[in-house]
C-alpha cells in the first residue's frame, strides 16, 4: 500500500469521503503545507468528480477503488510540491467568476493581480465611453488581466501581448472557451504591438519581478514548476518594469490621462514610483493588496 494512500480500516472495506478528506488534510499538514485543508478539499473533489462544496454533501458516501486510485495519484503529485492549480488544470480569478485553464506554460494567476484589475476598471471612463477605449495587457500569461477586463467591459477593445508562444496558446484557449474577443500578439513588451490611433486608455502589466538571485530561494511550488520566464525580473527584479515604463512614456502610447498599471513585488513600490516620476508620469499612486503590501503602482501619461 502506498504511503500516499490511506489504508483500509478493518471495520470496513472503504473509507467515507469524510475520512478520506480528514486523512488527506492531516497528511498535507505533516508535509508542512500552509493551505492543507484547501488543498485536500480541492484534490478530493477532483478525484470524486465534484465541486468542493459538493464533497460536504457526500460525507457519508464511500470512496470506491477507482476514486481511491485517482486520489492516490493526485496526492502523489501534491507531495512532490506540484501546485494544486496545475494538478487541477484550472484556477479561478477575480470576483467576476472567471475560471482559467492553467498549466506549466503559464504563471498561476494570483489574488494580488485582482487589485490591479479592480483599479484599472475603476478608472476607465464609464460606458458608453466618449471615444473608443483600448486596453493593453503586457505579459498576459494565461490571459487573466485581459480577459477580466474584457469580461467586465465588453465595450473596450483589449489587446494582450506576450513573448512566449506557449503562454499565448493558453491565453487564446481561455479566451475561446470564455467567448471573449481579445486580440493576442506575440511580442517583447510593446514590440510587435500596434498602438491604436490616439493611444491606449490603459496599459496593465504583471511582469516578472523576482530578482534573479532570489529565484533559488522561492518555494518549490514556484521555483520548480512555474515558468522561469514569468518569474525572473533580472538583477533587482525591475529590468522589464524599467523598459515598459520607458516604452509607455513614448509619444502616443497612452491617451492624455491614460494610465500605466504595474504589479510589483515586496519592497519595490518606491523604486517603481521613482521610475515613473523620472519619466514624467503624472499623478503617480501606489495601492496595497489584501495583506497590506504595496502591490500596484500607477501613473498617468506624461504631459507633452
Amino acid at each position: 500500500m502506498s504511503s500516499a494512500s490511506p489504508p483500509r480500516p478493518a471495520r470496513q472495506q472503504l473509507w467515507t469521503v469524510q475520512e478520506v478528506l480528514k486523512w488527506t488534510e492531516e497528511r498535507f499538514e505533516r508535509a508542512g503545507f500552509g493551505e492543507a485543508r484547501a488543498d485536500a478539499q480541492h484534490l478530493v473533489a477532483q478525484a470524486l468528480g465534484c465541486t468542493r462544496m459538493q464533497i460536504f454533501l457526500r460525507y457519508d458516501a464511500l470512496v470506491d477503488d477507482d476514486q481511491r486510485a485517482a486520489l492516490r495519484e493526485l496526492i502523489r503529485r501534491r507531495l512532490a510540491r506540484e501546485p494544486v492549480a496545475y494538478i487541477a488544470g484550472k484556477r479561478g480569478f477575480h470576483g467576476l467568476g472567471l475560471e482559467l485553464a492553467v498549466d506549466r506554460r503559464v504563471l498561476i494567476p494570483r489574488p494580488e493581480t485582482e487589485h490591479l484589475v479592480d483599479w484599472l476598471l475603476e478608472l476607465l471612463p464609464p460606458p458608453p465611453p466618449p471615444y473608443p477605449l483600448h486596453v493593453l495587457d503586457v505579459g498576459t500569461g494565461s490571459g487573466a488581466i485581459a480577459l477580466a477586463v474584457k469580461h467586465a467591459r465588453r465595450d473596450v477593445d483589449v489587446t494582450a501581448v506576450d513573448v512566449s508562444p506557449d503562454a499565448l496558446a493558453v491565453a487564446r484557449e481561455n479566451a475561446a472557451r470564455l467567448g471573449l474577443q481579445v486580440a493576442f500578439v506575440r511580442g517583447d513588451l510593446l514590440r510587435g504591438v500596434t498602438v491604436p490611433a490616439g493611444g491606449f486608455a490603459a496599459v496593465a502589466a504583471n511582469l516578472p519581478y523576482i530578482a534573479s538571485p532570489e529565484i533559488a530561494e522561492l518555494q518549490p511550488e514556484v521555483r520548480d514548476y512555474e515558468p522561469r520566464l514569468a518569474l525572473d525580473g533580472g538583477r533587482d527584479g525591475l529590468d522589464l518594469v524599467r523598459r515598459l515604463v520607458d516604452e509607455c512614456a513614448g509619444p502616443g502610447v497612452l491617451v492624455p490621462e491614460g494610465r500605466l498599471f504595474l504589479e510589483i513585488g515586496l519592497g519595490q513600490a518606491e523604486a517603481t514610483r521613482e521610475l515613473l516620476l523620472a519619466r514624467g508620469y503624472q499623478a503617480v499612486e501606489i495601492r496595497r493588496d489584501a495583506a497590506g503590501i504595496d502591490r500596484v503602482v500607477s501613473g498617468a501619461a506624461p504631459i507633452r
